[in-house]
């Protein structure tokens, strides 16, 4: 698996999709620390890049540092709080199902357990020993996700495409494939 190289990110910006985990947040009447807010943000583009064959989130660097990685933009906005900047509502399709997903398997872990899971990723550990501050690159990020026992499968986050039948009933759809 390789990520794709002139990959067009799916989201327009890395504000957009934190600032959905921290509306999210609220929503629930949940305070999301900085630290959960980058470890979200990780599995995110992860999970994305393994789930959608190499292909970028966001267009956010993550850098490895000592409690785990992080995104220094994001950091920088959101170092004094929230900061005032006009959230894209109109994410593209399929985007905040997979937000959704992603929040609904990590949003009620403690910043503490995010942490240890994003620190046991092979990607992180090979960027802290070169030393912090040392970028994550995608392609290690999306080798370390597919090839991880540690970390839940993806399939638990990217959740199916649910339809109605003629007579109803709610139906997962999936790509048909032949052989299969």
């Amino acid at each position: 698996m390789n990520v794709k190289k002139g990959t067009i990110c799916v989201a327009e910006s890395t504000f957009d999709v934190a600032l959905w985990f921290a509306d999210k947040a609220l929503e629930q009447n949940e305070y999301l620390q900085p630290q959960k807010l980058h470890r979200l943000l990780y599995l995110a583009q992860g999970y994305y890049a393994v789930a959608f064959e190499g292909s970028k989130l966001m267009p956010a660097v993550f850098i490895a540092e000592e409690m785990g990685p992080m995104e220094p933009n994001v950091y920088k906005a959101f170092a004094k709080g929230r900061p005032n900047i006009e959230p894209n509502n109109n994410l593209p399709d399929g985007v905040e199902d997979f937000l959704s997903g992603i929040w609904n398997r990590f949003g009620r872990d403690t910043t503490d357990s995010l942490s240890k899971l994003c620190q046991e990723s092979l990607a992180f550990r090979q960027a802290l020993i070169k030393g912090t501050r040392t970028e994550i690159p995608l392609e290690s990020i999306l080798l370390s996700f597919a090839g991880a026992d540690d970390i839940p499968a993806t399939a638990r986050i990217k959740k199916p495409k649910m339809m109605r039948s003629q007579t109803g009933r709610s139906v997962a759809v999936k790509s048909w494939v032949p052989g299969s």
